[in-house]
């Protein structure tokens, strides 16, 4: 306490008879007479136990701090004893004297954390003042809470005679002295630590700078700790209109103020609460002194304030939240909490999302979920109930939803990113929300029209439980190269990373067992559609592990997508979203569109990354958003990268590779002051630094700058690095992947609708339409040559429907890049402005660069390409050319002549013309104007004329891969008219 508190405290008459007692008593009392009633003797050993292997502090902690002066908070670890030494003594001189003019430094050890302090004379003698007043205040019996929790902690026997501190001022002891001065500190200090009365209470933790957070685990090395008086944005009370640095200008609060390796943070010493965090970033700065700070000894710190469709997707993050056990951040577009991650479904709603976040709310998990807020007029994806949905399920979930629109004016622009992440140790990142119409396998199914029922195939004698399918043990081998997380990379960190192809299934991996085989035998045997089966032979262990043990009792046909899932959001949007279960079209009329994408999982550093943005986020979010700053949405902290290669859980498969965190973020979506675009950057790095192919699936394809409409240079890049190649008569390709057509609602055969039209006309002005056209900037040069170099294909499917074929595109929902075979760019941006200028939508993604190579070929040499780039590039080749199912065609050289012209362009074409003369399907080449356009829907197709001839004709397609038809509409002006609300919203929506 100090003096001048002292001094008020004898002036309050009230009170002042009973401080002159208690300072009597203080003065006459022996302190080996304070003794507790009912207490059992019990000698304080902590300082002289060893701390268990392993003990620490869970990082759940964080979220239970308590008031600093609480007698019950957990500070320190179990069992490990804190060390003191005095290390060093600066000694000032002054023509005044100075009343302690000697700076002690003493350095602390307790378990795995050093730190060190700085502390006078004048300090040790506060802090043995108060410790005295404490133990007096002990024996009385104060009726408050604080003061009976401290006597029932305080035990009786234990060590509690307070050691001598020396009575000679710090100014009267000459320089030979200070030696032994020092050790008098060291042993005093030394005493005091080890008796729990005193190393508990809180003049002794603010003496030697510690609190809740200091000894954290996975909060990393402890850091500097201490009071500051804080001004929380120089926010001036209202109603004053003063000038100057004048503490009555402002509001300045108490806080504890704690310094981490990746952020500062600071505490409300009444509650505890964490009431703001900084994270350290490329423009972290710290200013001293007046001009800077507006006060004398301010400071002043500022900031910068693989999977192949959702199959495997699903099923990981279904088990990594399983194995959540402090917390789980889920950030998405869209998230419908009733999906089902497990399919199909036999273990009831087991492994529905709402069911397993509130499986581990229930188990103390705190769950972290930001969901973009839509403008409700212009976007169907009712964010609201899904909100409600998920708050309603725990006290333990909480759900944020940005931006507010009115006050924050962003009408235009989305949190586009996907994102999950498990105790900031695992994260899943990518193009797949949670959310309906995204599960899909490598099948790419149209229908779904049946059942799965148990117990038909046998006479059942006992219902068995079912149990959840193994997920680490039983996974078949994979291919794996050396942990090379040792290695010091600043600015690429090391991860181990995990790219799951069409739903985990391993590439050429087929079902073992003839169980297996037998239901598959069965279920042809009832004439079901293999399309519509369980599963078929040809599928492989990750669809095993999507089913319950006992499968040999599985009979009839599944139903993978329940209620709303089902979709086909081109025919029909969602409606309707708080009815889940309740189909929106009808399955036996309309097929479903297929859903391709893409996702990767990165443990280690990068996960880390990604947590630190979600943190980001969620914690600008609390500031700007009123309803968000009550304690009951805490500000979360980032782990500490020291710990990153601790990992609980590892996703099955996971291979080493260099990760680097790639985003495109803004002052609006993180709270930035510049905006970041670096997965722009990147796709133009590899772009231009590629040698030999680069392959790109996206959902959307609008670049080549005008820098008046579109201003994102990749279409440019993609031009520069052709005509390179071409100069250098070097053999070079672009593979592009795209959905035939944008996914909005509409009728392509009356043209697709004003929306749809508009995105076509951005697209088709990137790829070949105008003088900003790739193509015709390569025509120029090359004239048809271009065709050497260019590709761009979209992928379809059919099936049988209720005895009809039927016909649809596969949506491309799929943002990436392969380059070389050595590196691959994953994540949520589109290739438009929108995702990758940075100052609109939010995006996160990941750019992998293998550290282990295998033998291949490229253009028929012998080459050392990427485990991770090669495995997932001959799986998306064997996908979409069918090499799943014909094992005779070659995709290890996408260079080869041999290659390109003999499997790339062939199948594409080929399975372009069959689905134009079968079912007379848009878009299409030979429609380039609407007269066109009502001619060619007047003519059926062999679907309907001659079914049979049309089934043998569909046996000749191969795989998924069609050509795009770069001529449809062609002479049509698809630009919205003014008078439509497609054309009165601002361009830059669109681009």
């Amino acid at each position: 306490m100090s003096e001048h508190q002292q001094g008020s405290f004898h002036r309050s008459s009230p009170l002042k008879g009973v401080a002159q007692d208690i300072s009597q008593l203080m003065e006459k009392l022996d302190t080996n007479e304070l003794y507790l009633e009912g207490d059992e003797t019990d000698i304080d050993t902590t300082n002289e136990t060893k701390a268990s292997d392993g003990a620490q502090i869970p990082f759940s902690a964080v979220y239970m701090t308590k008031g600093f002066k609480e007698a019950d908070v957990q500070i320190y670890i179990t069992g490990a004893p804190i060390k003191a030494h005095v290390v060093d003594v600066e000694r000032f001189t002054s023509t005044r004297k100075v009343p302690s003019p000697n700076i002690y430094t003493i350095e602390l050890t307790h378990g795995e954390f050093n730190w060190r302090v700085k502390r006078k004379f004048k300090h040790f003698q506060e802090l043995h003042r108060e410790l005295l007043r404490y133990k007096a205040l002990l024996r009385l019996p104060i009726p408050t809470r604080r003061f009976t929790v401290r006597r029932q902690t305080v035990k009786q026997g234990e060590p509690r005679t307070m050691p001598s501190l020396p009575r000679s001022s710090d100014h009267i002891v000459r320089e030979e002295q200070i030696s032994s001065r020092r050790r008098q500190l060291e042993d005093y200090l030394t005493k005091l630590l080890k008796m729990a009365m005193y190393r508990n209470y809180h003049a002794m933790m603010e003496f030697i700078g510690v609190s809740q957070l200091s000894f954290i685990h996975h909060l990393g090395p402890k850091g500097l700790e201490g009071y500051v008086m804080k001004r929380s944005g120089g926010h001036r009370i209202p109603g004053l209109n003063c000038c100057g640095s004048n503490k009555v200008c402002y509001r300045w609060s108490k806080r504890w103020l704690a310094v981490k390796d990746s952020f500062v943070t600071y505490m409300k010493p009444d509650s505890g609460a964490v009431a703001f965090v900084l994270l350290v970033d490329k423009e972290f700065t710290i200013k001293l002194g007046i001009k800077d700070t507006e006060t004398k000894y301010g400071i002043r710190i500022e900031n910068l304030s693989r999977y192949v469709n959702a199959k495997g997707y699903f099923e990981d993050v279904a088990d990594a939240l399983e194995n959540a056990q402090e917390e789980i951040y889920i950030t998405d577009w869209w998230l419908s909490p009733e999906i089902f991650l497990k399919r199909p479904v036999m273990e009831g709603n087991h492994w529905r999302l709402d069911y397993i976040l509130k499986r581990k709310a229930l188990q103390g998990v705190k769950i972290f979920v930001m969901l973009y807020k839509e403008v409700e007029l212009a976007l169907g994806i009712n964010s609201g109930y899904s909100k409600r949905t998920l708050m309603k399920l725990h006290p333990n979930v909480k759900v944020m939803r940005h931006p507010d629109h009115v006050s924050s004016t962003v009408y235009l622009w989305a949190h586009h990113e996907k994102l999950v992440v498990i105790d900031q140790s695992v994260a899943f990142v990518g193009g797949i929300d949670l959310a309906y119409g995204r599960w899909d396998d490598q099948m790419h199914r149209l229908t779904d029209v049946g059942s799965v029922t148990r117990g038909a195939l046998s006479p059942p004698t006992t219902t068995p439980t079912p149990t959840p399918a193994p997920t680490t043990n039983n996974n078949p081998p994979v291919d794996r190269v050396p942990d090379t997380s040792g290695e010091t990379e600043e600015t690429r960190n090391p991860a181990r990373i995990r790219l799951e192809r069409n739903g985990g299934e391993e590439e050429g991996g087929r079902m073992r067992g003839a169980t297996w085989l037998n239901l598959v035998k069965r279920l042809q045997r009832q004439n079901l559609e293999r399309s519509d089966s369980v599963s078929s032979s040809d599928s492989d262990s990750g669809s095993v592990r999507s089913l319950c043990p006992d499968i040999g009792q599985l009979v009839g046909q599944s139903r993978f997508w329940h209620g709303k899932d089902y979709c086909n959001f081109v025919y029909k949007d969602w409606i309707q979203l708080d009815k889940p279960f309740d189909d929106f079209i009808d399955r036996y009329t309309t097929p479903r569109m297929p859903w391709h994408d893409i996702a990767a999982v990165v443990h280690g550093k990068a996960a880390r990354n990604l947590a630190r943005h979600f943190i980001q986020r969620w914690n600008f979010t609390k500031i700007v958003k009123a309803k968000y700053r009550p304690v009951s949405y805490p500000y979360l902290l980032p782990k500490s990268m020291s710990t990153a290669s601790e990992l609980t859980y590892q996703v099955p498969g996971s291979m080493a590779a260099r990760v680097q965190v790639l985003r495109s973020a803004a002052d609006w979506s993180c709270g930035i002051k510049y905006h970041e675009e670096s997965i722009h950057q990147a796709y133009m790095h590899v772009i231009e630094n590629s040698q030999h192919y680069i392959y790109i699936e996206n959902q959307f394809f609008i670049s080549c700058a005008d820098n008046k409409n579109v201003f994102n240079g990749i279409g440019d890049a993609i031009v520069k690095r052709i005509l390179k190649a071409y100069r250098d008569k070097q053999r070079y390709r672009v593979y592009l992947v795209t959905p035939l057509m944008p996914g909005f609602e509409g009728d392509i055969k009356t043209g697709g609708g004003a929306a749809i039209q508009t995105v076509m006309h951005f697209n088709y002005r990137t790829i070949a339409r105008g003088e900003h056209s790739i193509i015709e900037r390569l025509r120029k040069e090359m004239e048809d040559m271009w065709m050497n170099y260019f590709s761009v294909c979209g992928l379809r499917t059919h099936a049988e429907l209720d005895g009809n074929l039927v016909t649809e595109l596969i949506y491309v929902h799929s943002k990436m890049l392969i380059a070389d075979d050595r590196t691959v760019i994953i994540g949520s941006a589109n290739i438009n402005d929108r995702s990758m200028l940075g100052k609109r939508d939010s995006e996160m993604a990941v750019i992998v660069e293998d550290t282990g190579h295998v033998p291949s070929v490229m253009d028929g040499e012998e080459y050392q390409a990427g485990v991770f780039a090669l495995h997932l590039r001959l799986h998306c080749f064997r996908l979409i050319l069918g090499g799943f199912t014909d094992p005779s065609i070659d995709v290890q050289d996408p260079v080869s002549e041999k290659f390109f012209k003999e499997v790339w362009i062939p199948t594409s074409a080929r399975n372009a013309t069959i689905y134009e003369k079968v079912f007379r399907c848009l878009p299409s080449d030979h429609v380039r104007n609407n007269v066109d356009l009502v001619a060619f829907n007047a003519k059926s197709g062999l679907n309907t004329e001659d079914p049979a001839k049309a089934a043998e004709e569909l046996k000749k397609i191969r795989g998924f891969l069609v050509q795009f038809p770069i001529y449809f509409l062609s002479e049509e002006n698809l630009l919205p008219a003014l008078s439509t609300k497609e054309g009165m919203v601002p361009m830059e929506v669109w681009t």
